[in-house]
């Protein structure tokens, strides 16, 4: 069978990004990739130009994919401090089960390496913690900084489960953070 001639972008990139989940990072090259998308290295090589802006661009596209789900997760909630919870539960889904997220913390070593990509995921979370805090806007005794605290908790929590996965990400999730809310706000 012929070697496709011409792909997508989109394409070309969610096949790089399965090749860095399931191999690691170090494994993106542009033979790997041929192999995984069925373009030549040649032509990927006149796209990307070397390994590291490959790498970045899968990447960026990730997060492009992120951003994407986060506006979804947003706008789906109710601006109530469960809104909050529920927010953070969607985005919890696409962690998958305890190696995928292993991988995916491969993929976060990555984005803290490069600045560009470290300000991609600095911008998401000034979205994302603004968004949480709006959610408690109408919430009497709310601390200022609740966004960060809560999207921080988040963060922990994902951790604390992957030392621990029993049970579904997104229970532990939702469990842990309406403790957190019930103590941040007692009677709420």
């Amino acid at each position: 069978m012929a070697r496709p001639k011409t792909m997508p972008d989109s394409e070309v990139l969610t096949a790089a990004l399965k090749v860095m989940h399931e191999k690691g990072p170090e494994a993106l090259t542009f033979a790997s990739l041929a192999t995984a998308c069925g373009l030549s290295g040649s032509t990927l090589v006149q796209r990307f130009r070397n390994k590291e802006e490959l790498a970045r661009a899968a990447l960026l596209f990730a997060w492009d994919d992120l951003d994407a789900k986060t506006h979804a997760a947003i706008a789906a909630a109710p601006k109530t401090p469960q809104g909050a919870v529920d927010i953070l539960v969607t985005l919890s889904g696409d962690y998958g089960g305890v190696e995928a997220y292993a991988e995916g913390l491969l993929m976060l070593r990555e984005d803290f390496r490069d600045p560009q990509l470290r300000a991609r995921g600095s911008a998401w979370g000034a979205v994302l913690s603004t968004a949480i805090a709006a959610c408690f806007a109408a919430t009497p005794g709310t601390p200022d900084n609740i966004g960060v605290l809560m999207a921080s908790q988040w963060q922990g929590c994902l951790l604390w489960w992957g030392f621990d996965p029993a049970g579904p990400i997104d229970a532990h999730v939702r469990r842990s953070l309406g403790a957190f809310v019930a103590a941040v706000l007692p009677g709420q």
